[in-house]
């Protein structure tokens, strides 16, 4: 008897403690992993408590001074209207006019235009479909385009050239015609997502 126990029992029990301890230890190292991937991804895809509305007094800009782009003439402009006041729209920009001058602007939510600008980006999002041309998005409405605040979450591949970086409670965004994007990786390229709207004030 003392012999079978040497021989069958002793090692069966060694066997089972064995591979239990190496399951244990396989377990923890995938909770391990898991944590470790979770930590990853919210340290890439930072969530800074940004408000879909901030005010213009918490935002910094980088530069103190913005470049304002002014010209005397815009050919073949077509005018819009919004709120009893006249704005212009031509070579896929918008204006205002002072002192006899045009002054390239970000154009206000619901400004209309008949037809997008060229190269203008479609973009689906909770079953809308968004137009993306020059940081500027549109929805379509009848058989105009009307331009519109993104929903936050938004993600576009490129920002126009004279976009701002700002600073908001010591945290570094990317602004244009008052959009805040901030910087993330999708499937290893870079892109930027909205996060929140400035409300000027």
């Amino acid at each position: 008897m003392k012999v079978f126990i040497k021989t069958f029992v002793l090692p069966s029990l060694f066997l089972a403690f064995v591979s239990s301890s190496i399951s244990a230890q396989t377990k923890r190292a995938n909770a391990t992993k898991k944590v470790e991937t979770t930590r990853t991804v919210t340290t890439t895809r930072r969530t800074s408590g940004t408000s879909n509305r901030v005010s213009s007094n918490k935002v910094t800009y980088k530069k103190p001074t913005r470049k304002v782009v002014s010209v005397r003439s815009v050919p073949n402009k077509t005018v819009v209207k919004h709120k009893g006041q006249n704005y212009y729209y031509a070579n896929n920009k918008f204006y205002t006019q002072a002192r006899g001058r045009y002054i390239v602007i970000a154009p206000k939510v619901g400004f209309r235009i008949k037809t997008l600008p060229v190269g203008y980006k479609r973009i689906r999002l909770n079953d809308h479909n968004y137009y993306n041309a020059h940081g500027i998005f549109y929805i379509q409405i009848n058989h105009e385009y009307e331009v519109v605040d993104p929903e936050i979450g938004t993600v576009v591949y490129e920002l126009p050239d004279d976009y701002e970086k700002v600073t908001i409670d010591g945290l570094t965004y990317y602004e244009y015609a008052n959009i805040l994007y901030e910087k993330v990786q999708i499937d290893g390229t870079r892109a930027y997502e909205v996060v929140g709207i400035i409300e000027m004030e």
